[in-house]
């Protein structure tokens, strides 16, 4: 019988993930490290491919990532970043399942637990239903779960969220403490029936609104076949408003930002006019000058790899659902309202 990776680390008094490394990735491991691994793993006539790591293993070497929405978007690439860097150091590849029609989320949990193609699922960004996480979970995949809905609920193995009930409550909190009584929020509006996590923040925002006794309305912003954002129509909507809203929040900096350039383009003055606050924090955030709830997409899916990691390997994790808090930032974007 062959040697396998673990007789490879064990001989070289490393680990497997090390040995993987020093064939796969030499510029992370060491030198003289690599050279000892290699000199061992000829001794013993055992070479690294990736199947035969996985048949040896009894592992895919896989982690699969479902998630609605393009990968050009900010909070989903910056969680591919944050997964990628993680897994990949590991040995493992992370392949995107785009979810976009019940159809496709109907295949993807019929075929998955049959082909057994994945060693973890991360959810990213909407829940998946009880009965589809038992259905992984009967097979022993851990599913993970990044800014999803009812995560511990519904079954997940574990989870990190971002706070977003008490994001939307400071980010009310501070158009109202600066005096805002006509404020419009602005979320998405999705036809494909999965619960995205930003359902959250809206109704937070919104409750919390109604609870101090503030005028709020909203606006749906529509997406496109193509995964774009319908802004344009949202900026009408907003320039035919009588009366014409003090304030304006977004479900995140993405809808945010280029609302902030549509009003202005129309004689709109920011924020003399009206004050326009996001969520996120993301790219070009600061530059504009945008206020916003500040969220780290990227260090949130490392942790979510990490915890994934673990948990393949049958090892416990010391919090299994962890809640990151939000922060108000405050910029220019946002002032008193006009008298």
């Amino acid at each position: 019988m062959g040697h396998t990776i673990q007789d490879v680390a064990e001989a070289a008094g490393v680990s497997t993930s090390t040995v993987s490394r020093a064939f796969t990735r030499p510029d992370l491991v060491s030198a003289k490290t690599r050279d000892r691994i290699l000199s061992i793993a000829a001794q013993m006539h055992f070479s690294l491919s990736r199947s035969a790591a996985a048949l040896k293993s009894g592992k895919s070497l896989r982690i699969a990532l479902l998630m609605s929405g393009k990968m050009n978007l900010w909070f989903i690439s910056s969680v591919f970043e944050g997964l990628n860097e993680i897994f990949h150091e590991a040995g493992y590849d992370v392949s995107v399942f785009q979810i976009g029609s019940i159809d496709e989320r109907k295949e993807f949990f019929q075929t998955l637990p049959v082909r057994r193609n994945a060693d973890a699922v991360i959810v990213s960004s909407f829940s998946i239903d009880r009965d589809e996480v038992g259905q992984l979970n009967s097979i022993g995949v851990p599913v993970i779960g990044i800014n999803a809905d009812n995560s511990e609920e519904l079954g997940f193995t574990a989870a990190i969220n971002i706070d977003d009930i008490h994001g939307s409550e400071i980010a009310a909190r501070h158009l109202i403490q600066l005096g805002h009584k006509e404020i419009v929020y602005v979320s998405t509006h999705r036809e494909v029936s999965l619960h995205f996590s930003v359902q959250n923040r809206t109704d937070s925002f919104m409750n919390y609104c109604k609870d101090h006794g503030v005028r709020i309305r909203s606006i749906a912003c529509e997406i496109s076949e193509n995964g774009q954002y319908n802004i344009s129509d949202v900026a009408s909507q907003v320039l035919a408003m009588d009366p014409l809203p003090t304030a304006i929040a977004c479900q995140e900096d993405g809808i945010a930002i280029p609302l902030q350039f549509l009003l202005e383009r129309s004689g709109i003055h920011i924020p003399h006019d009206v004050s326009i606050m996001g969520f996120d924090d993301a790219s070009y955030s600061a530059d504009l000058g945008l206020t916003t709830i500040r969220q780290n997409p990227v260090d949130m899916a490392r942790k979510a790899a990490r915890m994934a990691l673990e948990l393949i390997d049958s090892k416990e994790i010391d919090e299994t659902f962890v809640v990151e808090k939000a922060e108000l930032i405050v910029r220019s974007s946002t002032s008193r309202p006009r008298a």
